[in-house]
């Protein structure tokens, strides 16, 4: 999960006034609202030189104003949760549409299916993959191109994790304690016979759901266990992001990155690590490479390149809609997987239950990492092997993809040609002991 560097934010004031308590916010609200009319001004002129009876729309001078009219709006907006868009997928060689409803509810979560509507039931049932997507600033949605690549082959299922600014105080708190308890819940809707693939962050609540489960003997415990570009050990190969949480401790983020969601939100005074630090602390990691891109678009938009503008506008409509995270959640999250390391030294807990992955026996084990990987150091995945040692050999199978970052272990060209195909036969055959054992061979 990135941390991001703020650098310099401001330090919270005590517990007491709302303004008081609130101040990063309520300055980010404001300098919204302060922007609204120059954002009026920029719409109209944006029309008016792009209207093709104004004769300066098809010259140098009225294409570039019209292109920083839009740079402005893009970079002003406040970016809404994306939709999914997927419709449709190819089974077999047959298009057939995606229904996507919510299964399971609560307050931070919903269960999400994309129910493939097909006119004939399929020979055989396709493995049911409950994809945990990370909790960590931008949307589930971010995952549109992992899902995609999935459904052809696979019944799929995503955590949707909600926006902490739009669920009311009155719902109490949310914390790594019940992201784990969500999880589980999750997987007795699903009702067993069920694959887990968690995406970065929640590789270390999944591996503490599944340890719970199987220490109690939980029959809904899921068939297979995957895991990708997950923080489990962070003192392997340490990135950036883990020297950041070592270097400041749990008391500089509580102190200069906490704060209350302030009026008109539902959530308003609830405590949370608000999605626009989230925001900065990504942009700031590739600063010149976003001012770039930006530029790009400007001169795309002059020439009139549209497939590019497109392209553009699609990732950065992703990438820059975020959302809060609850504080309590939060705190717990960088305290116990990038501080103390609590799991990989056997001291993470669960409601006061220590969580012990040497219990796992029944479930396979998978871990992907990427080489080029800056957020989560190559072999930090790779170390739940030797914490679920219970684990048969001929259970277990960790692959590397060369040439990747992070965003590469689960999205892109690579993630669909190379490590999906692998991730489907691992899923197939995990249940078959002898099949699994020689993919493990691999």
């Amino acid at each position: 999960m990135p941390i991001g560097e703020f650098g310099g934010a401001p330090p919270l004031a005590a517990e007491g006034s709302p303004v008081l308590t609130t101040p990063m916010y309520w300055m980010y609200e404001m300098a919204h609202a302060s922007l609204n009319p120059a954002r009026a001004v920029t719409d109209a002129t944006k029309l008016l030189f792009q209207n093709p009876l104004n004769p300066w729309a098809r010259t140098e001078v009225g294409k570039s104003v019209a292109a920083a009219c839009e740079l402005f709006e893009r970079t002003t907006r406040r970016y809404g949760k994306p939709e999914w868009g997927l419709d449709d997928t190819e089974v077999n060689g047959i298009r057939v549409p995606v229904e996507i409803r919510s299964v399971w509810e609560k307050p931070f979560c919903r269960l999400l299916y994309f129910d493939r509507k097909f006119t004939r039931p399929l020979r055989s049932p396709q493995p049911r993959v409950l994809i945990v997507a990370p909790m960590s600033g931008h949307y589930a949605t971010l995952l549109r191109g992992t899902v995609e690549a999935f459904l052809p082959a696979h019944e799929v299922y995503i955590t949707d994790w909600a926006d902490a600014r739009m669920v009311p105080l009155s719902e109490g708190r949310f914390d790594l304690d019940d992201y784990i308890d969500y999880i589980i819940e999750m997987l007795h809707v699903l009702g067993g016979n069920t694959h887990v693939m968690a995406v970065c962050q929640p590789s270390v609540p999944v591996v503490a759901a599944v340890s719970i489960m199987e220490a109690r003997r939980d029959p809904f415990v899921p068939t297979s266990m995957t895991l990708m570009g997950g923080p489990i050990d962070t003192r392997r190969n340490p990135t950036g992001v883990n020297d950041l949480a070592q270097q400041r401790g749990i008391d500089w983020f509580r102190n200069h990155v906490i704060t209350k969601v302030p009026f008109p939100h539902p959530g308003m005074m609830r405590d949370v690590y608000p999605g626009f630090l989230q925001l900065n602390g990504f942009i700031s990691m590739n600063l010149d490479r976003h001012m770039d891109a930006h530029k790009q678009l400007f001169a795309n938009l002059v020439k009139g390149d549209g497939d590019l503008v497109d392209k553009h506008r699609d990732f950065y409509d992703e990438y820059l809609a975020v959302m809060d995270l609850s504080a309590e959640y939060y705190l717990q999250t960088v305290d116990t997987v990038f501080v103390k390391h609590s799991l990989p030294k056997g001291e993470m807990t669960h409601r006061g239950t220590l969580v012990d992955p040497s219990k796992v026996t029944r479930v396979a084990l998978m871990t992907v990492e990427g080489e080029n990987d800056d957020i989560s150091g190559l072999g930090q995945t790779e170390a739940t092997h030797g914490l679920c040692s219970s684990i048969p050999d001929h259970r277990r199978v960790h692959y590397v993809q060369k040439g990747v970052g992070h965003y590469g272990v689960f999205n892109g060209s690579r993630f669909k040609s190379e490590i999906v195909p692998r991730i489907h036969d691992f899923m197939v055959s995990a249940a078959n002991p002898s099949s699994l054992q020689a993919l493990a061979a691999e």
